[in-house]
């Protein structure tokens, strides 16, 4: 009769799921821009429109705006973070990014970046404005009123700074003469917190969901890659035009114009250089293009193959990820050589390197960021960590092998390796770098709570394992709790109910609760906003009564479900489940050939648990806590109970 009402229980959960929408409100941008570039200074002026609409139902007395450039000066905060971050030693390394270390510091005039703004006006109307680096206040001399609209005109000129991070120009790594990441002055987020003038110091991002409309005048002999679709793309030829063009069609103008549209995304990238080669592949059934943008090199056959494999895979993981993860819905998609490493924009991304893990990775991120928006400065893991939990699963279908077979390979290539050797009996097959950078974090002691701030944690160590491995964790073992398959439903009907909605972790959870009719508030509270490890240890095994008896404890601070399997001396297996008191259900069966049987509940109050079992002592072998190591125990050598 439980099992009928838990049923009913969960199948109203779906429903409800199903039928229910947020209904959030969302501000709204329409960006016109025109950019004239100068490719001898790296200096360019544009003109900015910005339509914005407030659809809150709040008076805006101010707005602010980023202007990522203005990092790219030495002493600035970004600079001088990096500087203090790199001061300690984690690891035997310093703990600065290296990708920054100190070369803000050493830029010259000419090789910084800067965004100043030559003027500003609201409905035809000056406004006055206040620097603070990297972002500007907007002090309005009539206020936005609730459900209203204004026109934003802004004139402004740039530099581009030398590559440092992300945005740039002149890369010594890949060669590409401008990576045009955070290039413009964008109007900051207003939502149900207010404002999120967050200054940029390397970390990440939050935007406006609206439509951009970009014209970019540059020297003919440059080719772009970006955002949006070309719509003057007859007049530009090179594989935009038809599949068939090669090359970019003649002009007798010293400047060529480039024309994207972007629709309902929040940021614009583009990237440009005079080497590019374009690749192009049509998705069939109606699918997006698929762009591969990299720089060419002479007699480097092997560059061209690495990057058509990219073309090549990107056709064939995409019905899996649309299968997984929900449709892409923007006609089209770009790959494109440039940055500093790997790093995702709308219907974009730049890449430094043809390596498929970071192409995987960044391509996910239009489910995890691009169209699902998260404030990455609060909630880096569901945008890291997400895309990780993805990039896994996508690498997994394309390879058609697990990651533990990494593992596996790097112990028979040094089988003498005990770190390593220990390090596989606690991995699970899928996710591996995410539960071993995990377990290595905790280890090192420092681990800050998810629910820090992107900006503010104490080392770029913990941030990085924090956002995107446990993050990763964070899912693999969500599936644990409630199984596999509830989980991935959870994921589609998440990307169902909140895409271009800015969901945030108590979105994430009510979805998870909706859709598997179990509460899951107590592991956000565990997992997320503290650092409580899990711990489980089976104590002891005895018979009473002709009963088998099997004690658990709960060493660490995280409670959780236990899945116990037992081993018999016939060579048979049985899944004992005890579900947690704060969950009020279970999950269902995973292996449906396996005996199973749920046990009462464990209350998280209670630090020990008996397990009792209609077997005699002389049936048992062995008894394992979580054999699928989904569970992130941090010492799974007492999670193993064996008799002689």
């Amino acid at each position: 009769m439980k099992r009928f009402l838990f049923l009913i229980s969960c199948s109203l959960f779906l429903i409800s799921s199903i039928v229910a929408q947020p209904d959030r409100w969302q501000q709204k941008v329409k960006y016109t821009m025109n950019i004239d570039m100068d490719a001898v200074t790296n200096k360019f002026t544009g003109k900015q429109k910005l339509e914005y609409t407030n659809n809150s139902p709040d008076v805006l007395n101010k707005v602010f705006y980023h202007l990522y450039f203005n990092a790219f000066q030495p002493n600035s905060s970004m600079d001088m973070r990096s500087r203090e971050l790199g001061k300690q030693t984690i690891n035997g390394r310093q703990d600065w990014d290296g990708r920054v270390r100190d070369r803000i510091l050493n830029l010259k005039e000419n090789e910084i970046g800067y965004q100043k703004i030559v003027s500003l006006k609201v409905n035809g109307v000056p406004q006055p404005f206040k620097y603070h680096e990297t972002i500007l206040e907007v002090n309005l001399t009539k206020p936005i009123l609730p459900k209203s609209k204004v026109v934003f005109d802004m004139e402004f000129e740039a530099q581009v700074p030398l590559q440092v991070r992300r945005s740039g120009r002149d890369n010594p790594n890949t060669g590409v003469r401008y990576s045009m990441s955070q290039w413009y002055p964008k109007l900051c987020e207003y939502d149900q917190e207010g404002w999120h003038p967050t200054p940029y110091i390397a970390r990440e991002f939050y935007g406006v969901w609206g439509d951009f409309d970009v014209t970019i005048n540059i020297d003919k002999t440059y080719k772009i890659g970006g955002t949006g679709v070309l719509i003057n793309a007859n007049e530009i030829g090179w594989g935009y035009d038809s599949l068939n063009t090669t090359d970019l069609k003649p002009t007798k103008k010293a400047k060529r114009i480039w024309h994207f549209i972007g629709n309902n995304v929040h940021d614009f990238v583009w990237a440009a250089d005079p080497d590019y080669k374009h690749l192009v592949r049509k998705m069939p059934n109606g699918g997006p293009m698929l762009h591969v943008i990299y720089n060419y090199k002479p007699n480097d056959k092997k560059n061209d193959s690495d990057w058509e494999k990219v073309a090549d895979a990107a056709v064939k993981v995409l019905p899996f990820i649309e299968t997984n993860f929900g449709k892409y819905p923007y006609p089209q998609y770009s790959f494109i050589q440039g940055g500093d490493g790997g790093m995702e924009y709308p219907m974009a991304t730049l890449l430094n390197g043809p390596g498929l893990g970071g192409v995987f990775h960044e391509w996910m991120h239009s489910w995890y960021q691009m169209m699902l928006g998260t404030n990455e400065s609060m909630y880096a893991w569901m945008d890291e960590g997400f895309t990780s939990f993805a990039e896994n699963l996508v690498t997994k279908f394309y390879d058609n092998r697990s990651s533990i077979e990494d593992y596996k390979a790097a112990l028979a290539n040094n089988p003498e390796n005990e770190n390593l050797k220990e390090l596989l009996t606690q991995l699970p097959n899928d996710h591996c770098d995410g539960y071993a950078s995990y377990f290595q974090l905790v280890k090192n002691g420092l681990e800050e709570p998810l629910t820090t701030h992107a900006d503010h944690f104490n080392s770029n160590f913990a941030y990085s394992i924090a956002s995107y491995c446990k993050g990763e964790v964070f899912l693999e073992q969500l599936g644990y709790i409630l199984g596999a398959s509830v989980r991935d439903k959870i994921l589609l009907e998440y990307y169902k109910l909140w895409r271009f909605k800015h969901p945030n972790a108590d979105d994430f959870i009510q979805v998870a609760e909706k859709t598997s009719g179990i509460k899951l508030d107590w592991y956000k509270e565990y997992w997320c906003n503290t650092t409580k490890t899990i711990d489980y240890s089976v104590d002891s095994s005895w018979e009473e009564n002709g009963v088998l008896k099997i004690r658990i404890k709960r060493i660490g601070q995280m409670p959780m479900p236990v899945d116990l399997q037992v081993t018999l001396k016939d060579g048979s297996t049985e899944m004992h489940y005890v579900p947690l008191n704060l969950m009020y259900g279970e999950k269902p069966a995973e292996n449906t050939v396996e005996k199973r049987e749920v046990h009462e509940e464990w209350r998280w109050t209670h630090p020990v648990y008996i397990v009792e079992i209609k077997h005699h002592l002389s049936d048992l072998k062995k008894v394992e806590i979580d054999p699928s190591k989904r569970m992130a125990d941090v010492d799974r050598k007492n999670n193993v109970f064996e008799l002689n």
